[in-house]
């Protein structure tokens, strides 16, 4: 039995979860039903709001140059 190498377990799991995540958004979107549903504007902002600075989070873990690293403390 050959042990996955750890891109093939990145496709893996990024796909699954990936697909998961659009899956979920599409659900978000059928509570937009005002037939069926009561929400104000501000709701919709405050639900979009927590979703793209969780995205920004996430976005930041693949960023390959860590500024912390490279910075010296300087007075000037």
């Amino acid at each position: 039995m050959e042990k996955e190498t750890k891109r093939e377990k990145f496709v893996r799991l990024a796909e699954a979860r990936t697909n998961k995540i659009i899956d979920m958004i599409k659900l978000l979107g059928n509570c937009s039903s005002q037939a069926t549903y009561e929400y104000t504007q501000q709701d919709v902002d405050k639900i979009f709001s927590a979703i793209e600075s969780e995205l920004r989070e996430a976005k930041k873990k693949f960023a390959k140059t860590d500024n912390r690293s490279n910075s010296k403390f300087t007075l000037e």
